[in-house]
Parts: structure tokens; sequence; C-alpha cells
């Protein structure tokens, strides 16, 4: 497997930057020039990219001791998560709910629903509230609760068939659950069953886009990789052989634009109602196989790196955090550099959210990684290199 001499995988690195980017560019895409719009719709897709990375590499962490005939520490995990994730979120809340400007909208959920993280479960006007992006963490935090007692269930009597009826019922569950939400949308004509709403944005986002009941399309096929990888070496083989992943992970990527061209179900055409009943575990395949790709001796991913992704990489989740709120202040106080919509505007944003999330990672997020190994009583000079191993999100 081809590393840099950092001992990252450069395959890895790539596809967060692509993920943080393509979701910079979905927030942003109101502020960008017209020319980038065509690219820009499309990057919701960078969430489902770090779904997929999230539910691969916990996958690996809490599976691997199985297979040497040990067990994950629970606590142990839940610990890394909470240094992980909570000092910068709790950071970047904190001003939030300090200093009003900082908001890139005067309106915020109570304090209450991001501190359970449950944000994305209950009904609010996203498109006019702060700090909205944050559902996706939500989605992960969930994620992060569940799969370890799951894991222990399951591994408690291993069983292929237990296993993939798990799998196969929670991807069933979406695709059911989008489908009768949609079904006015799908059915034939003559349908006279239930109408779809007037304000369908709204309908959209509160009961299919937002809950993470409906999108875990990306953490399933991510842990089943993992899954693949360490109980199955004879299927990774044959799913990392040569650039067959990458080319069939960019196909099905291909599909889901094509079924989402609607951009966004804005105006619920009933091709884009079909791609969200079942685009969404066609697209985490396909950017399974992109991580496939990524980590395979013979991919193509992981054979070169590319110009400034691992900076991209290390600073996706302080870029996440933080990334709407800076260009918000860009707005607000460089008006004359950002109005005009051009290739300076992109060179601001993009100056000033890598500073922004700079110095988030540098002051908050690194020194509790640090303090989380002192803590361990490991070798704390691996942190950087350890990015690697450890979701973005």
């Amino acid at each position: 497997m081809t590393r840099s001499n950092s001992g990252r995988l450069p395959g890895l690195d790539t596809l967060r930057a692509v993920a943080i980017v393509a979701v910079m560019l979905y927030h942003l895409k109101p502020f960008l020039p017209e020319s980038m719009a065509v690219v820009a719709q499309f990057g919701w897709m960078g969430v489902d990219l770090f779904f997929v990375l999230s539910g691969y590499l916990i996958g690996l962490q809490l599976l691997k001791p199985y297979a040497s005939g040990d067990r994950p520490s629970i606590w142990s995990f839940y610990r890394r998560r909470a240094y992980r994730i909570l000092p910068a979120y709790l950071v970047v809340l904190w001003i939030y709910l300090v200093f009003p400007g900082w908001r890139e909208s005067s309106v915020l959920p109570p304090l209450w629903q991001f501190l359970t993280f449950t944000v994305n479960l209950f009904f609010v006007d996203f498109s006019q509230h702060a700090f909205s992006h944050v559902w996706s963490l939500c989605v992960e935090e969930h994620f992060y609760l569940v799969l370890p007692l799951l894991v222990i269930w399951l591994m408690r009597r291993p069983s292929l068939r237990k296993t993939m009826f798990v799998i196969g019922g929670v991807i069933l569950f979406g695709i059911c659950l989008r489908g009768y939400k949609l079904l006015p949308l799908i059915a034939p004509s003559g349908w006279s069953g239930r109408v779809v709403p007037d304000d369908f944005g709204t309908f959209y986002y509160r009961y299919l886009y937002y809950p993470t009941y409906s999108r875990l399309d990306g953490l399933v096929v991510g842990v089943t990789l993992a899954l693949v990888r360490i109980f199955r070496p004879a299927g990774w083989s044959w799913l990392a052989r040569g650039h067959a992943a990458l080319v069939v992970g960019i196909a099905f990527m291909g599909a889901v634009c094509w079924m989402f061209r609607s951009d966004g179900m804005g105006d619920a055409t009933k091709a884009a109602a079909w791609g969200t009943v079942i685009g969404y575990p066609l697209l985490a395949a396909g950017l399974g196989l992109l991580v496939v790709s990524s980590v395979s001796s013979d991919g193509w991913l992981s054979r070169f790196r590319v110009p400034g992704s691992r900076l991209l990489a290390t600073l996706a989740f302080s870029l996440y955090l933080t990334h709407k709120e800076v260009a918000h202040l860009d707005r607000r106080y460089l008006i004359s550099l950002t109005e005009a919509r051009d290739a300076k505007t992109v060179v601001i944003y993009a100056v000033t959210c890598l500073l922004g999330a700079g110095v988030l990672y540098g002051l908050v997020e690194r020194p509790f990684m640090v303090l989380r190994d002192r803590f361990e009583r490991r070798s704390t000079e691996t942190v950087d290199a350890e990015m690697l191993r450890e979701p973005a999100l």
C-alpha cells in the first residue's frame, strides 16, 4: 500500500480534500461565480463521502481487535471520539452564542439541541438558521454512539447471515422510508393518495435529507467495506484489483448526478424523486469504491499525492465547522473584494477559510489530540500522521 514519507495514505487525504472542498462549494454556491455552479450544485455529495469514510475508518477501529482474538474498549473509543470532536465543536458553538456577528444567520436553534446533537431530528427551517451544517455532525455522533454497541452484540455470536440481515435491513429501511414519503411523485399516473406539499423544499429537508434514520447509507457501506477487508480478505482483493473500483465508482456517481440533475429536488421532478429513493445507496456504493481505490496498492488514487490535499485533509474538520461563518465575515467586512463573485472572490474565501480553520486546528483541535495521547500514555509525535485513521467529522 503506497504511503507518503509521513505515514499518511495519499488516497485518503485526496478523498478528504475532495469532500471538504465539495461541501464548501455547495454552501457558498450563491456567492461564487456562475461558472462554478455546475460543480457546486453537487457539492452536497461531499457529506456522503465523509459518511463513507467515517463508516470505513470507525469500522476498522472497532473490528480489528476481533481479528486478533481481542475486543475493543468501548469507553476508550468514546473517550477518543470526545477528544477528537467536542473541543473544536464546543469552541465554535461558544462563538456562535457569544458573538452574534459571527453567525451567518440571525436565528439560532435552542442550545440544548446543539449539546445533545439532535438539531437534525427536530423541525427547523434550515435555510434560515445559523450553524445549519451541524446536521451532518449529528448524524456522525449518533453513528459513533450506536455502532460500538451493535458490533459487540453482533460479535458475541458472529454470523454472516445475521450481519447481512442488519446491513440489508438498514439500507432497505432507508429506501422504503424515502419511497413512502415520495410516493405521490413516484407512483403511476392517476395516483389519488397523498399530495406533494406546496413547500416541497422544507418537506424534503425535514423528512428525507437531514434525519439520521434517512441518511445511513454511506455509513453502512463504509462499515461493510471494513468488514470485508478484515474478515473476507479474498473478497477485498477482488474489489481492490486494478482500476476497476475507481472506474465503476465514478460511473455510479455519474448516474446519481443524472438522477439529481434538478438540483436538490427544488422542482420535485419524478427523476429526482427516484434519485432520492434509490440514489443515496447507489451514491454510497460508488463512493465506497472510491475509498477502496484510495487504500488499494493497485488503485490509482493511492499512487499519487494531489498538491494541497494533505493540508485540506488535516484541516477538514475545522474547515467544516468554520467555513460558512468566515465567508459570512468576508461578505460583511470585505464587501469590495467579495461582491463581484469572480475569481478574486474565490481566492478571498479560500485564503480566509483556511486561515480560520488553521487557527482552530492549531489552538484547539490538535492540542486536545496531543492531550488525549498523553492521557493514554501514547507517543504524541504521531498525532498528525494518525489523522489518516481518524474520520474528519
